[in-house]
């Protein structure tokens, strides 16, 4: 088996985590290739262009006429620090909410979280005067208000969980989770402003997730029935296999039939030597179908 085919293998039988990443990864390797295509043919428009397709404009307009980009933007990564301390932020919490809440559940946060920290970005160039200027060409992309509400939510549901840090020794991932929010989207906040306004949207939304969740409202369940809805349409549907009996003669079915009365009278020739009990389970089924068949 070549490794095209482990890696088939291992997504379609992986949990819903490592179909997370593996997508992820998948997307940039992709915006990658078309980086390396663009260099090699100088020209700067096919990268630039591919990017531009994914990004989640906060240009109302543009997003109005890429509607898609809500959603896409939270698979790409353009540089390998990017994508790297993501996935392993998602994995490593990814897991753990997986210890407490269902697969659905963690794709519901993920998604809901990267539109949430769209929607916060976007909504921000378009109230702030501090972004007027680069409004009409800021994009965003990255998976870090997805993994944000992802780590915020199991952070809130259980807030007491320890893990065994290198230095640190063991420590509560309520703390942790604080630790990454205020080191991701509060300092330097001049800096990479769009992306840690996305940051604010995820946590907002993991947090108010799991108060819904604790009170007993999952506010992800429509969410996921239309993810269901969607899934069955696109769903490839089984094959039916149609099998034709060949007709038995007269006397192929007289013979059948005789055999299976010999195997019936020499059921209840045991029965009437040893009691209904001395039959073995298959001789009791066989008998108990007969019976049916009388009846």
């Amino acid at each position: 088996m070549g490794i095209w085919d482990d890696i088939k293998k291992t997504f379609r039988n992986g949990s819903s985590l490592t179909r997370l990443i593996y997508v992820n990864v998948a997307v940039f390797i992709l915006i990658t290739v078309a980086g390396v295509i663009g260099f090699l043919l100088s020209n700067p428009a096919i990268p630039e262009g591919t990017l531009r397709l994914v990004a989640v404009p906060s240009f109302l307009n543009i997003l109005l006429a890429r509607p898609w980009t809500i959603i896409t933007y939270m698979f790409v990564h353009k540089d390998i620090w990017h994508i790297l301390f993501n996935m392993l932020w998602l994995y490593w919490f990814g897991r753990i909410f997986l210890e407490y809440l269902d697969q659905k559940k963690l794709v519901a946060v993920y998604l809901l979280g990267g539109i949430s920290g769209a929607l916060v970005y976007v909504l921000s160039f378009n109230i702030f005067p501090a972004f007027t200027g680069i409004v009409a060409e800021s994009v965003a992309i990255g998976a870090s208000a997805s993994v944000m509400a992802v780590v915020i939510a199991i952070a809130a549901y259980v807030p007491d969980y320890t893990v065994q840090l290198f230095l640190f020794g063991r420590i509560k991932i309520k703390y942790m989770a604080l630790a990454i929010f205020v080191l991701t989207s509060i300092m330097d906040f001049s800096v990479n402003s769009g992306g840690k306004l996305a940051h604010m949207g995820g946590a907002l939304f993991g947090y108010f997730y799991t108060i819904n969740l604790r009170q007993g409202r999952d506010i992800s369940k429509g969410f996921n029935k239309m993810i269901d809805f969607f899934v069955t349409i696109f769903k490839p549907r089984p094959k039916l296999k149609v099998t034709h009996k060949k007709p038995v003669t007269d006397y192929e079915y007289n013979k059948i039939k005789a055999q299976h009365q010999t195997k019936i009278n020499s059921i209840l020739d045991k029965i009437s030597k040893g009691g209904y009990d001395s039959l073995t389970k298959e001789e009791k089924e066989t008998l108990f179908k007969e019976s049916q068949k009388k009846n």
